[in-house]
């Protein structure tokens, strides 16, 4: 399926502090997905999309420390 992207206004997490350019940039695509793409690519980047249920559960894994490194 493939979904317009034209239109989405993408956007940096707050907390985003890299100077270095390793940052994702996310853009609600309406029906509650979710694009994700890497910053330094911008339109060249290829996007993940996530459904409503898959954002939910990403989001709340990182929330949970389920990604942390030791």
């Amino acid at each position: 399926m493939m979904i317009d992207l034209s239109g989405a206004e993408w956007f940096k997490s707050s907390r985003s502090t890299s100077s270095g350019g390793e940052c994702l940039e996310a853009a609600h695509l309406g029906g509650g997905s979710v694009g994700v793409r890497d910053s330094k690519l911008g339109e060249a980047s290829p996007v993940l999309v996530f459904g409503p249920a898959e954002w939910d559960s990403f989001t709340g894994a990182l929330r949970g420390g389920r990604f942390d490194r030791p």
